[in-house]
């Protein structure tokens, strides 16, 4: 394997490529701790793959949370509920993932849960062609059974994550530690990015 710098601009235009060169709907995740910014790659894979014709709808992982009466029935910080019983994997398969499939409606949800409000969006669905991709931004996606086409996970160094991570998140931390060792979504990944600086990511190939 070796390791190559890219710029974040290039790595979203390598992304889009993956995508492009697949026929047919696609539901690629980008998956990451927020300090690794994978709303933010999310954005500029959208503009590059609009750029090509492809219509595109950008998901948040943060949008599809479970209520807050059940995700924190152990406590606000509990890292393990925040690894394993955050996010809404059903409702996120059901209004996403399996409209977006082979053989599905198209008819997609952006947002279903406002957890600030901890209340339902009221979003109408979006219509997405036969060619048309979901971009699913968020952390913590991989290893679930979700039915992805392509997966790219931005990785950060236990360390980085610490320094990067706000004082009042650093609960967090453990789940982290135990997705990278217990879910291995770096071997899940179509696409690893080392990004301990995420304005100077890297590709592992």
């Amino acid at each position: 394997m070796n390791v190559t710098p890219v710029s974040p601009n290039r790595l979203a235009d390598e992304v889009a490529e993956l995508v492009a060169a697949r026929p047919g709907r696609v539901r690629l995740a980008l998956d990451g701790p927020p300090p690794t910014r994978p709303a933010a790659l999310a954005a500029s894979v959208a503009t590059h793959l609009r750029a090509l014709g492809r219509a595109v709808v950008v998901v948040s992982a943060f949008d599809f949370l479970r209520p807050a009466s059940v995700r924190l029935e152990y406590g606000h910080t509990d890292p393990d509920e925040f690894l394993d019983g955050w996010l809404d994997v059903g409702g996120l398969i059901r209004e996403v993932l399996d409209p977006a499939g082979p053989g599905g409606s198209g008819r997609v949800l952006p947002r279903l849960w406002d957890a600030a409000a901890d209340r339902a969006y009221r979003d109408g669905y979006a219509a997405l062609p036969e060619d048309g991709v979901v971009v699913l931004a968020g952390a913590l996606l991989l290893g679930r059974g979700l039915p992805l086409d392509l997966a790219v996970h931005l990785r950060m160094s236990g360390p980085a994550l610490a320094r990067r991570t706000p004082v009042e998140e650093q609960w967090t931390l453990p789940a982290y530690a135990r997705y990278e060792t217990e879910r291995d979504p770096a071997g899940e990944a179509d696409l690893l990015v080392l990004a301990d600086h995420p304005e100077r990511p890297a590709v592992r190939r």
